[in-house]
């Protein structure tokens, strides 16, 4: 029997691409908010009144959402992909705790909040790493392995051989016909006559 393998999405694959086009959607909704003025500033709206955002937020938004839907395609590289949301949206975490103030020192404070980072921002970042730690460690989905049945070879159809019948050879009967021959050869008349005195000879002695 064949047998074949069909070829699944794996959940892995189907996460980390829609992690990616909603990272790209993000970053697309970020930068009709802010423009591409004032690139690492903050002074721009906040998005839906609560996460603040500014033009270099929003690249970072469509660089994880191109390289999600990248990784997306097999199963190994989506599970990286979400190592890499964990890895990085861990350190944008603590890194917003550091600049709002929960930590007691703030070992990168020189160089300020280019990100513009906030409360809330920090909340999303915790949400989004923990989603990139599933999309790393979600279960793989069996294979499903069909078999397909071999077709059935049908012999074709011999002759039956049959074996030639040898051909019957004449039979010599030559010495037959030569005896019959000698039997019906006739004697001459003087032998016959010098038979029949010997005879009568033999009788009278």
């Amino acid at each position: 029997m064949a047998e074949s393998v069909r070829a699944r999405l794996q959940p892995t694959q189907v996460l980390a691409g829609l992690v990616g086009l909603a990272f790209l959607a993000l970053g697309v909704i970020g930068f009709v908010h802010t423009g591409f003025n004032d690139f690492a500033g903050q002074g721009h709206t906040m998005l839906w009144g609560v996460f603040a955002i500014n033009p270099l937020h929003n690249v970072i938004h469509l660089l994880f959402g191109f390289v999600g839907l990248l990784m997306a395609l097999t199963s190994a590289t989506s599970r990286l992909f979400g190592w890499v949301v964990f890895a990085g949206y861990g350190a944008l975490l603590v890194w917003g705790l550091m600049l709002v103030g929960l930590t007691s020192t703030n070992p990168v404070s020189e160089l300020g909040n280019p990100l513009n980072l906030n409360v809330a921002d920090n909340w999303l970042h915790l949400g989004i790493a923990l989603l990139g730690l599933v999309i790393a460690i979600v279960p793989l989905r069996r294979k499903v392995i069909e078999t397909e049945p071999e077709p059935v070879q049908v012999a074709p159809m011999q002759e039956p051989v049959t074996d030639p019948v040898p051909a019957q050879q004449p039979q010599t009967v030559a010495a037959t016909d030569e005896t019959v021959a000698r039997q019906e050869e006739p004697k001459p008349r003087g032998l016959h006559r010098l038979s029949r005195l010997r005879s009568k000879g033999t009788t009278a002695h």
